[in-house]
């Protein structure tokens, strides 16, 4: 075919005898897409089974702080399963007796929250300055300007024969309050009773479910090798955590209860083991008690200053805590970065609320030494480190 003829028919190319070009998505971006999939599959897994999950991880981390002790009565040949019984049945009746004895003290402190609230913004109040007059002034005629368009609205509307509807709040009953109140109680004990059991369970079972666990990793000899040294470092740490929260929850409480005592704060003993118990909910606990100590203390002395003054104590008593004892203790424990902690505290808390924010210091050191000897997972656990 010359330049100045057209081309025929029989030498025009075909669609079928063109090659195919197939756009493919990059293997990486799908495998993204996975990753988010399952991602939010566990999130929603795990916030729709919290009653489940929540007791399982309490039980587990309860198992890991006795189970040193529970080795020790063995050692002394008392069998497993009664060592684990008689030291829960013991734990759980001292915990009940020391919270029976302050129960009275508790309530009170409880029933004066309102009316410490209450002193406070009176006194804020009673201490404005002649710039927010003005501003009391604008509310004060918004509230009459108000009152006179309701009354002449009723009247506008009587005039056209309109009934007016006035809706009553419904009288006071006690039986919903002692039912709702016995739900919550039944379903207390009933929690407790799971973790109790979970517990016991774990703890008569030994290295029962730590041998499954190797023999579920793999025939591979190093495969069981690092699944060893995973279940061992993971045991280590969380045990090494649990050791320092509760030595350090008792020096938090046990100052507290001195300090308060010497400011003369009333019921001391209450303050200082909310204290101790709070300490267990990373940044929160310490806010509570500030808070709420701070305000039955302006309560109790009438005086901001006081208030203030109690404030400054249980906030210094929480700092050297926070800051110098337990990194202190911690200093051989995995290091994880303090922006990874506070993140991952506040997702947990976030999907499981006060629990999840006691729980998730744990989780992340687990999920940590998982990652840190898994080849596809070693990124997360650099992200999770320092």
């Amino acid at each position: 075919m010359t330049q100045g003829d057209s081309p025929r028919p029989e030498d025009t190319p075909l669609a079928a005898d063109l090659p195919v070009h197939v756009l493919q998505t990059p293997r990486d971006l799908r495998s993204l897409s996975l990753a988010v999939i399952a991602v939010l599959g566990v999130v929603f897994t795990l916030h729709w089974a919290s009653a489940v999950f929540i007791p399982l991880l309490i039980g587990v981390m309860f198992s890991y702080a006795l189970d040193p002790v529970v080795d020790r009565l063995q050692g002394w040949r008392i069998p497993r399963a009664v060592s684990a019984a008689v030291l829960l049945l013991a734990i759980l009746g001292g915990t009940s007796a020391l919270v029976w004895s302050l129960a009275d003290d508790a309530n009170e402190l409880l029933q004066s929250l309102p009316q410490a609230a209450q002193k406070l913004r009176q006194a804020l109040r009673s201490q404005k300055g002649p710039a927010l007059v003005p501003i009391d002034k604008v509310q004060e005629a918004a509230q009459q300007i108000e009152r006179a368009a309701e009354e002449t609205g009723g009247q506008a509307s009587t005039s056209r024969g309109v009934m007016r509807v006035q809706i009553e709040k419904p009288r006071f009953n006690v039986k919903d309050h002692l039912w709702s109140g016995t739900i919550g109680f039944i379903t207390l004990l009933g929690q407790v009773a799971i973790v109790f059991f979970l517990t016991f369970f774990i703890l008569a079972s030994g290295d029962a479910f730590r041998r499954k666990m190797v023999k579920l990793a793999g025939p591979n000899f190093t495969e069981k090798r690092v699944t060893v040294q995973a279940l061992d470092e993971i045991t280590e740490q969380i045990q090494r955590y649990l050791l320092v929260q509760l030595f350090t929850s008792a020096i938090v409480g046990f100052t507290t209860w001195l300090v308060f005592v010497w400011i003369g704060v009333d019921y001391a003993g209450v303050w200082g083991l909310l204290a101790g118990a709070l300490n267990f909910i990373p940044y929160i606990g310490a806010i509570v008690v500030t808070g709420g100590a701070s305000l039955v203390g302006f309560l109790q002395f009438g005086s901001i200053e006081m208030a203030l003054l109690i404030a400054g104590a249980s906030f210094v008593i929480q700092s050297l805590e926070g800051y110098l004892l337990t990194p202190w203790l911690t200093s051989r424990a995995s290091r994880m970065s303090p922006v990874a902690i506070f993140v991952g505290v506040l997702a947990w808390g976030w999907l499981w609320g006060a629990w999840g924010l006691i729980l998730g210091v744990p989780i992340l050191m687990a999920v940590k030494t998982i990652c840190d000897r898994i080849e596809g997972l070693k990124p997360i656990g650099e992200l999770l480190g320092e």
